[in-house]
């Protein structure tokens, strides 16, 4: 049974039609991509699968419809999103940033423990963890940003363009923790712009164009497609 359904999930706003109908699964525990070009509609997925954009379509997780409950309650049953751009908090400190992602939590000591966690994760996040968020650098506050969202104790993270202005080393470090998480059973939706890295992360992957998908395979059939190639991969 996959822990998120997605089925005729449709997106409009602005009188653009951002999705046009869109299909997707995710089991428990599995890392998937979803890649496509800029324009595509991949961010617009995320914000609606998160609830903070309304869309038309059946959305389930963990067997439960998703229609009409707010972005606040499905960070309670285990959504979270680390959305595109990180959207630290640049006045706080690393610290109080993560605080904030456990923030519809009362369970004091898992809290301190979940916090040691991200802090083994990322041990750069606890040499500055007194540090103001904005002062760090990129790569920093997307660990800020993926920190923060762990503090949720989420099954689905979804993670958008978590490489995006990041130099190559810190690209290295933050695609090594996603695969770290993964190995912890979380489940992952991975929205990306280089679709290499992420189909080598992933175990299956989605083709996004023009709101809709027009591929699905495993992540390797993905990368050794033609199509895919041509379009994404520079061959």
């Amino acid at each position: 049974m996959s822990l998120l359904e997605v089925r005729d999930l449709k997106v409009s706003y602005g009188g653009i039609h951002a999705l046009k109908g869109i299909d997707l699964d995710i089991a428990q525990g599995e890392l998937v991509a979803l890649i496509g070009s800029n324009g595509a509609g991949k961010t617009t997925a995320l914000k609606a699968l998160a609830g903070l954009l309304p869309g038309t379509g059946q959305v389930h997780y963990a067997g439960q419809s998703l229609h009409n409950l707010p972005a606040h309650q499905r960070v309670r049953a285990g959504l979270a999103l680390v959305p595109e751009g990180r959207g630290v908090f640049a006045r706080m400190s690393v610290e109080e940033n993560l605080h904030m992602g456990a923030y519809c939590r009362d369970d004091k000591a898992a809290i301190v423990q979940d916090l040691a966690l991200v802090y083994t994760l990322f041990p750069r996040l606890a040499e500055r963890r007194a540090q103001l968020a904005g002062t760090l650098s990129g790569g920093e506050q997307q660990m800020v940003a993926m920190g923060r969202a762990m503090m949720s104790r989420p099954r689905l993270l979804m993670l958008d363009e978590p490489s995006m202005g990041l130099a190559p080393m810190m690209v290295e470090k933050i695609f090594t923790t996603i695969r770290e998480i993964s190995a912890q059973g979380v489940s992952i939706l991975l929205v990306e712009q280089n679709a290499k890295l992420a189909l080598e992360v992933a175990s299956r992957g989605y083709v996004l164009e023009g709101g809709k998908i027009t591929l699905s395979d495993g992540a390797d059939c993905l990368l050794g497609s033609d199509a895919v190639q041509r379009a994404y991969l520079g061959a």
